[in-house]
């Protein structure tokens, strides 16, 4: 066909006749022939048919050039008043027209031409619609959602926007049912509720998010919420569909059913745990405890996902979680990415920690924990408890106490006196040398010979000035007829050597703190006070502290998983000074203790500590110049020199007894020493003492079945190591 631009005039009908004609020149045919504005893009190429077998208006031409366009993968925009014939995939980056739908309401523009159209939605989830609408659109044009005003932003030719308008407006209806409360005969509905939620959710986890929502808006169109009603022991539901109604109600009506007899529903959630190994008191004070953290930890129910509604003031949880369903009953809380809002009085989501409505109490005479709790709350205590009830490890703890001692004594003295005068006269002089380092004071023991009192003569000789140990020469002349000492030579060496061994043995459980103590209960005194009664008699009395003296091991032992054992020591041997009972200060004690923390590994002996002391004394007594004449100057001295040396060494070793055969092995090893011991201790047999034959002897030991039932003597003995000697 050729056209004109003067032969054509826009209101008459033109008979189309294009064959393999440019673009661009049927665009400004189409431009004439309509009396619009045409520009062509330049990146518009291209050849086109289009014929028409009669005349048609020229709307009805322009309609059927946007078609063969469409077909050549371009299209027109508008834009004030201009078409535009561009590529199809930069049409919706042309501008354009737009327009405003409003729910199922209103009507969107005909034609082939590229529009953008708004519809907003009343009921339905945007975000849920894109899925659908997706593959109805062209692959050049798009899709949008604005999750803020739930609204759809498409892009697309108007005739097709048309359909899209038709489907949006069928499916943006009403889907929620009404309110449907389900009163409980026999479930509790706090209980009952997660339960049903988590069953009508599948897994329980939340809905991926529809194509184009915005990340953490959820999706509610089809969401079903449970919520308990605790005064009224009922389940308020509202479901998105009758059959999901149905299908709650016929979960509820199979859930809803009296517990068997025996079980521990039908005692009322009550039920009582005895123990074997652990105390109940301390046991039920730490299972206390973990639930009161657990529940601080669950208490705020906060939500990341979505925003968290305002809990019922009924006492239901009000979930708002991130897809697919929400049910509540206790406190108010709402779960983060699950399919549930649900809480439980912690107001945690479905998480299964037990809530801290349980109660726990312990009763010390049977050693039993009474637990007041759901069934699933207690479950978990009842695992929780089986592991804490355990058998706990004890330690064998073994001391080894070693004190050696050396002490050598060396003494030599000569004291010497002469008397001036003669017989008659009334006054004597005296001359000579006096020392106590030899022991005696030869002048003491002078004046109770001349006394001539036995008494005074005994206590100068054995008291404690009188003669010392070892070999002491004396000479005794008369004058005026009394004795008097004229010399007297000391000679003492003495050596001695002490070796004690003290090996206390004490059994603890793992962390408990074990004492023994091996000694005397002595008195200390403190303090003393006398008064003056009215007869002017005199009430004196003395306050009074007993200490223990003796040996004394406190330990406490802890058992590592790599099988060592940290031990808090605490090691004291003390005795009493026998020199000293009769002070008026009271007796004094010397004392050796040991404080300490170690860890070593079981079995193994390691020294906590000791003590090495070598002390040397000397002393000297001598009369100035001629005591220092070689040889002749020991008449005229005293001499005194002492060594000693002590050796003070302790030792440990921990055994760790994990089970009941370890238990047995050391106590027959240890019993059937002690009855050796006593054995070997026997009196010898005699005819005259018959009627004290013999000394008291541990009974033998009987035999002892293990679990198959064979005896203990028929059995290799238990490996136990060896004791300390």
């Amino acid at each position: 066909m050729n056209t004109g631009t003067g032969s054509v005039r826009q209101s008459e009908p033109v008979t189309l006749n294009f064959a393999n004609a440019e673009i661009e020149a049927v665009a400004r045919t189409m431009a004439t022939i309509t009396g619009r504005n045409v520009v062509v893009d330049p990146r518009v190429k291209g050849q086109l048919n289009l014929v028409t077998e009669r005349a048609v208006p020229p709307a009805a031409a322009f309609q059927q050039f946007l078609a063969a366009l469409r077909l050549q993968g371009f299209t027109v925009v508008e834009a004030a008043g201009l078409y535009k014939v561009v590529p199809e995939a930069d049409a919706k980056l042309q501008g354009g027209s737009v327009s405003v739908v409003q729910g199922s309401s209103g009507s969107a523009p005909a034609g082939g031409q590229i529009v953008t159209q708004i519809f907003k939605l009343n009921f339905e989830n945007a975000a849920n619609l894109v899925p659908v609408l997706r593959p109805l659109i062209s692959p050049n044009n798009t899709i949008n959602v604005n999750p803020g005003n739930n609204s759809l932003v498409i892009t697309d030719y108007a005739d097709n926007l048309q359909r899209l308008a038709r489907i949006v407006a069928a499916m943006d209806v009403s889907n929620a049912s009404d309110v449907e409360v389900i009163p409980l005969r026999n479930a509790i509905a706090t209980d009952m509720a997660p339960l049903v939620a988590r069953l009508i959710d599948g897994s329980g986890t939340a809905a991926a998010p529809a194509a184009g929502a915005a990340p953490g808006q959820a999706d509610t169109s089809f969401k079903t919420t449970l919520i308990a009603e605790p005064r009224s022991n009922s389940l308020i539901l509202r479901a998105a569909n009758p059959a999901r109604v149905a299908l709650v109600r016929s979960l509820v009506e199979r859930l809803d059913q009296p517990p068997a007899p025996g079980s521990s529903a039908a005692s009322g959630n009550i039920h009582v745990v005895y123990l074997k190994n652990a105390d109940a008191t301390k046991l039920a004070t730490t299972l206390r405890a973990a639930m009161a953290a657990m529940g601080t930890g669950g208490g705020a129910g906060a939500s990341s996902a979505g925003s968290t509604a305002p809990a019922p003031s009924g006492g239901g949880l009000s979930g708002n979680s991130a897809g697919g369903l929400s049910a509540g009953g206790g406190l108010s809380g709402s779960s983060t990415n699950t399919g549930l809002g649900m809480g439980s009085s912690m107001g945690s989501g479905t998480s299964n920690e037990p809530s801290t409505g349980g109660q726990i109490q312990a009763d010390p005479t049977t050693n039993s924990l009474i637990i007041t709790a759901p069934e699933p709350q207690y479950r978990q205590l009842r695992a929780v408890i089986d592991k804490l009830d355990g058998r706990r490890a004890q330690v064998l703890v073994e001391s080894l106490i070693v004190e050696v001692s050396a002490n050598k004594l060396a003494e030599f003295g000569i004291q010497w006196q002469g008397i001036l005068g003669k017989q008659g006269d009334g006054t004597v002089g005296v001359i000579g040398t006096n020392s106590g380092q030899a022991g005696a004071n030869i002048l003491g023991i002078t004046a109770a010979l001349a006394s001539g009192n036995p008494a005074a003569i005994g206590s100068a000789v054995t008291g404690s000035n009188g003669l010392s140990q070892g070999l002491n020469l004396a000479l005794a002349p008369r004058i005026n007829g009394q004795y008097y000492l004229g010399a007297l030579a000391n000679f003492l060496q003495n050596s001695g050597d002490a070796n004690v061994l003290s090996t206390p043995n004490l059994m603890t459980l793992d962390n408990e703190e074990a004492k023994i103590i091996i000694g005397d209960n002595v008195p200390f005194v403190t303090g003393s006070y006398a008064n003056t009664g009215n007869n002017n008699t005199v009430n004196p009395f003395t306050t009074v502290e007993r200490k223990d003296v003796g040996l004394m091991l406190k330990v406490r032992p802890q058992i590592s998983e790599n099988g060592t054992v940290k031990m808090s020591i605490y090691q004291e041997v003390s005795k009493i000074d026998r020199a000293t009972l009769g002070s008026i200060n009271g007796p004094t004690t010397s004392k050796r203790a040991i404080e300490s923390n170690v860890v070593v590994d079981d079995g193994s002996i390691i020294v906590i500590g000791g003590l090495l002391e070598d002390s040397y004394s000397q002393s000297q007594d001598k009369v100035p110049v001629m005591g220092d004449i070689p040889v002749l100057g020991n008449l005229f001295k005293s001499e005194n020199r002492s060594r000693n040396k002590t050796n003070l060494m302790v030792f440990l070793r921990p055994i760790v007894v994990r089970d009941n055969a370890t238990s047995e092995a050391l106590m027959i090893d240890r019993y059937e020493a002690i009855r050796a011991l006593q054995q070997a201790t026997q009196p010898a047999p005699s005819t005259v003492m018959r009627s004290v034959s013999g000394a008291p002897v541990l009974p033998a030991l009987p035999p002892r079945p293990d679990a198959t039932g064979a005896t203990a003597a028929s059995l290799p003995a238990s490996p136990v190591q060896p004791r300390l000697p």
